[in-house]
């Protein structure tokens, strides 16, 4: 989840630490975070925590680790800005401190660290140049080279031209598009699209971007203006995000262009553009809910026109698919990267990866960010440039720890590097509780209930047996009845000892029943049985 610890002569830095989304496997979880148990040997020694950009996977732990180690936070302002919205979130207070493109801060006596500007689909975004006793590390945070973005300036190659010239150590090199040749397209490239689509469309136009998308949201705001139609925001992450963004000037904002969604509901199709969070289909999102009717002023009708301008995460396409399908249902035309290039990539492909090796000659070129299948394929790529020898590409991977020197790369150790499980109240979840959470889900469960004596140790009732997720209903009756009568034999047949200790007659009652099931079904519900002392 892009968090990376730099350490040297003792003291450490963290440069982001961001946050994933679950796959279905792991239900009742909201997010995930790193596991920080790693920087428990390392805790009195870190000393800042150095932000690239404000992206969710880059920032999104962030809230969470200054829980566990009270240190000051760096980056521009932008990026601390989205993450001081999150630290409203959780009724934190920590200090940050804002930096400019080309600034320079002395951070403990080993680190000296500078922001370089780098293009991205968000904006006031940095690679981060790195000066320790050793030489220069470049961490490239997330980028692309974009000669002409919508918002802000230009990456800057003459900056890290300039490192180049005094010597580089090590690139830490984003890898996300390595496997693509050719430049990434400018953010201007779906600006033809998109223009069709305000040409086109005689309803309503609803659009779904990430709402960090700083330079799409721009270009959605142009047009807008442009063919007068007024803009309304929905999705909590959205209006707050826009608001972040135009209070900080990241946007040009056109004068009166914003309307509320009460407002929204009494406008003509034809002068609306919805701009919605929710592009990946989650279930909560505005978009979803506008999709399933579930919103309290604005659905999804028919003549509407649904851009969903983003790409798709992957483990999202279920999801995706059935935000589009409930849209198709409503009577909408839906237009996705598919049908139309409304979305770009933020992230440097070969040449773009190739213009930022060349601006900057590195000793080692060490592949970050990415499946393992694109970070082999960085190295391979990029051994083929001829400015490397291949074994000075170094792949590293999760928990791997990477020593540098002067002249030298070499994994040295290899710590243990975990996830967390966070749910809605961003409380953390255990993976017992997923793992049974997990087990329930595809087996079900079986409640085995049972009244004893305490004194003779003799049954007070019949064995009740419940079952849900287990056993359709209807075939239930006669299954339950054998369920019941083994119970109540376990029971019998214990010694008095055994019917007394309420813990070992549970485990003879959860035994057997596992056994029979097993056999009888070839399932394996989570059996839990219940004694009732009278």
């Amino acid at each position: 989840m892009n968090m990376m610890a730099m350490r040297c002569g003792g003291e450490t830095i963290i440069v982001d630490a961001g946050m994933g989304f679950p796959e279905e496997d792991a239900p009742g979880i909201d997010i995930m975070i790193p596991d920080f148990s790693f920087i428990d040997q390392y805790r009195d020694e870190i000393i800042a925590v150095v932000l690239t950009h404000g992206h969710e996977d880059h920032i999104g732990a962030v809230p969470f680790l200054l829980k566990e180690v009270d240190v000051p936070v760096y980056g521009t302002h932008f990026t601390l800005a989205l993450l001081e919205n999150k630290f409203d979130e959780h009724g934190l207070k920590a200090e940050v401190h804002a930096v400019e493109p080309r600034e320079r801060v002395q951070l403990g006596a080993n680190f000296e660290v500078e922001w370089i500007h780098v293009s991205h689909s968000l904006t006031s975004c940095t690679a981060v140049a790195v000066s320790t006793p050793v030489g220069v590390v470049i961490h490239s945070g997330d980028f692309k080279i974009d000669d002409s973005p919508v918002v802000g300036p230009r990456t800057d190659l003459e900056r890290l031209s300039e490192y180049g010239d005094r010597g580089v150590l090590a690139l830490l090199a984003d890898s996300t598009n390595a496997e693509r040749p050719g430049r990434t397209q400018s953010e201007r490239a779906v600006i033809p699209a998109l223009e069709r689509v305000f040409e086109e469309a005689e309803g309503r136009i609803v659009l779904s971007c990430f709402t960090t998308s700083v330079h799409r949201i721009q270009i959605v705001l142009d047009l807008a203006r442009e063919y007068d139609r007024r803009v309304g925001l929905l999705g909590r992450s959205m209006l707050r995000n826009v608001e972040t963004a135009d209070s900080l000037r990241q946007l040009r904002v056109p004068d009166g262009i914003f309307v509320s969604a009460a407002e929204a509901r009494q406008m003509d199709g034809d002068q609306l553009l919805l701009l919605v969070a929710g592009c990946q289909g989650d279930p909560m999102s505005a978009m979803t809910r506008l999709a399933t009717d579930q919103h309290k002023n604005l659905f999804v009708a028919e003549g509407d026109t649904v851009v969903l301008s983003a790409r798709q995460i992957p483990g999202n396409e279920p999801a995706i698919s059935r935000l589009i399908s409930h849209c198709y249902k409503r009577g909408a035309r839906v237009i996705d990267s598919s049908i139309a290039r409304v979305h770009v990539s933020g992230h440097g492909s070969q040449e773009d990866l190739k213009i930022l090796i060349e601006a900057i000659r590195p000793r080692f070129l060490v592949p970050i960010h990415g499946e393992h299948r694109q970070l082999y394929r960085h190295r391979d790529w990029a051994a083929e440039l001829g400015i490397f020898d291949r074994d000075d590409i170094i792949i590293i991977e999760n928990g791997d720890v990477l020593e540098l020197d002067e002249d030298s790369a070499e994994i040295t150790a290899t710590e243990y590097v975990g996830r967390t499980f966070i749910d809605a109240s961003y409380e953390k979840v255990e993976d017992m509780v997923v793992r049974d959470r997990k087990h329930l889900s595809y087996d079900g469960i079986v409640l085995a209930i049972v009244t004893i004596n305490p004194t003779s140790g003799e049954l007070e009732s019949e064995p009740e047996v419940v079952t849900r997720g287990f056993i359709h209903e209807e075939d239930s009756s006669e299954t339950l009845t054998e369920l019941k009568n083994l119970v109540e034999e376990t029971v019998t047949a214990a010694s008095l000892e055994e019917r007394t200790d309420y813990g070992v007659i549970k485990e003879k009652i959860r035994l057997a029943l596992k056994r029979y099931i097993q056999k009888a079904t070839g399932r394996r519900p989570m059996i839990i049985p219940v004694v009732v002392e009278v």
